[in-house]
């Protein structure tokens, strides 16, 4: 889950990593009484998660009360990337000496944490990344061992960070390793990390991927979830505990195993390129079993979708029987009558394939297409959603 710039931030500052005094607002209204309340210059941010809110003008400078109000009522509504601003953030403006860059992150690819830092802050770090890539250190962080004040150290002097201010910089990554373990995130990224005028370090602004998977030790982090910017087939699909990622497609996907699934969709996506170039419509993964009630769950989210015009169906039996997949489907499409709408094109492979397919052909269902390969089952996927 990633977090809004105001959400981060509380999180630093709940872990003792320093930050400029704010506060969000909906409203034109309420971000003049925020600035009231700060008493001082403030700057006006747009709350999306996506990078370029400055250069899109969802950054502004407002000098007083009213300002703020005009700034605000300007910033929301603003599509950024086509993200909506629906809140900002309006915070204590602040004189910048310079600017720095942090980060840690997981590191699949080398199985063990992260850390990026560079005396080069305040550009995005993908384009310093590839422009000049040794002026981005990364340091790799044993997740055992952790980041103690000497392994910070160790860090921003690899980023090379000014001397002056290396020591407190140091403080605060070690505040952040704290953040980034005690949260379960995958993800913390100051940019800029900034050096004020008077030498203090400050986290200008803030970036946190929070790991879903650990939210049964966080119950608070429920609270951090944006309702109105949830797409509501992935919430009904959290709902249910189903696996789903809804895409800008026409086939609709449900398979047993992420890997799978994933196979699945770009089997799909290259069967689409000669059908009219339909697209997968979703990533759905009803892991291991795959009873009536979850396959009934997946298919109801899934033929919810009105860009839906055909649904694959890919199962490789192993823990779960073909034949017990096949009675998931026929039990399943009992359960939904006519919100059953759409073609079933269904792939079964694996353990006792033979009783599942015939199952299913003895069911002789209207909707559904039994097809042995999964190439060919993706063809006629998409197939049957180009001429739907």
């Amino acid at each position: 889950m990633d977090l809004y710039e105001y959400q981060a931030k509380d999180l630093f500052a709940a872990h003792g990593v320093p930050v400029l005094p704010g506060d969000v607002a909906s409203t034109p209204e309420e971000a003049r009484a925020i600035a009231e309340k700060l008493g001082q210059t403030v700057v006006i941010k747009s709350q999306v998660k996506t990078g370029g809110r400055g250069k899109a003008g969802g950054v502004k400078l407002a000098d007083d009360p009213a300002d703020a109000q005009t700034k605000a009522e300007a910033i929301l509504g603003l599509d950024i990337k086509g993200h909506i601003t629906r809140k900002v953030l309006v915070t204590v403006a602040s004189d910048i000496a310079e600017e720095y860059y942090f980060s840690f992150l997981l590191d699949r690819t080398n199985r063990t944490f992260l850390a990026m830092a560079s005396a080069e802050g305040g550009m995005e770090i993908e384009q310093l990344a590839v422009e000049r890539p040794e002026a981005l250190a990364k340091v790799p962080v044993d997740a055992i061992k952790g980041v103690d004040l000497a392994k910070a150290k160790e860090i921003v002097t690899a980023g090379k960070f000014p001397e002056a201010i290396a020591d407190q910089a140091a403080e605060v990554v070690v505040k952040l390793w704290e953040a980034f373990v005690g949260e379960d995130a995958t993800l913390v990224e100051v940019n800029p990390l900034v050096r004020d005028p008077q030498d203090k370090i400050i986290a200008l602004d803030g970036k946190v991927t929070l790991d879903e998977n650990a939210g049964f030790r966080h119950p608070a982090h429920a609270d951090l979830v944006d309702q109105d910017a949830e797409d509501p087939l992935e919430a009904a699909a959290k709902a249910k505990d189903l696996n789903y990622v809804k895409l800008d497609g026409e086939v609709g996907i449900i398979g047993n195993g992420a890997g799978l699934v994933m196979s699945t969709l770009d089997v799909v996506a290259y069967a689409g390129e000669k059908h009219n170039g339909v697209k997968p419509a979703n990533f759905l993964d009803i892991g291991g079993g795959a009873s009536a009630e979850v396959m009934a769950n997946g298919l109801s989210i899934i033929l919810g979708d009105t860009d839906v015009k055909s649904v694959f169906v890919n199962v490789f039996g192993g823990i779960t029987s073909c034949d017990a997949v096949a009675n998931g489907i026929v039990s399943a499409l009992d359960i939904l009558g006519d919100k059953a709408t759409k073609p079933l094109v269904v792939r079964l492979d694996g353990n006792n394939v033979e009783e599942g397919r015939r199952i299913l052909a003895e069911a002789d269902h209207p909707l559904v297409t039994v097809v042995d390969t999964m190439d060919n089952a993706a063809d006629k996927a998409a197939e049957l959603a180009a001429g739907a």
